[in-house]
């Protein structure tokens, strides 16, 4: 079983940028593909970004293509969500997940691991 704590969130103005890191223990992150999603008040949590195994293959949803990347660094059971050019409805938690399987990579019940989160807060 791997454990997953995420850390990088806080409080940004619109325009700037974070990085997100979610820092793996108990089993290497080799095995498994990764995700972000986000759940902001009063909505459901979403898919952000996937990336796979060997980060060969990439995915983003389209509200994040062009101002947010995904990387995974195996050698330090880490994977990293890069958000350049915030706005302020990217406000949300932010959660990883490791997936065992690849059944789907933007419905959150097929990732078998999940963080706590770290809150990602954009002032206007």
């Amino acid at each position: 079983q791997v454990q997953l704590v995420e850390s990088g969130g806080g409080l940004v103005q619109a325009g700037g940028s974070l990085r997100l890191s979610c820092a793996a223990s108990g089993r290497t992150i080799s095995n498994y593909a990764m995700g972000w999603f986000r759940q902001a008040p009063g909505k459901e949590r979403e898919f952000v970004s996937h990336i796979s195994r060997s980060a060969g293959y990439t995915y983003y949803a389209d509200s994040v293509k062009g101002r947010f990347a995904i990387s995974r660094d195996n050698a330090k059971n880490t994977v990293y969500l890069q958000m350049n050019s915030l706005k302020p409805e990217d406000a949300a938690v932010y959660y990883c997940a490791a997936q065992t399987k690849g059944l789907s990579y933007v419905i959150s019940t097929a990732y078998d691991y999940w963080g706590q989160g770290t809150q990602v807060t954009v002032s206007s």
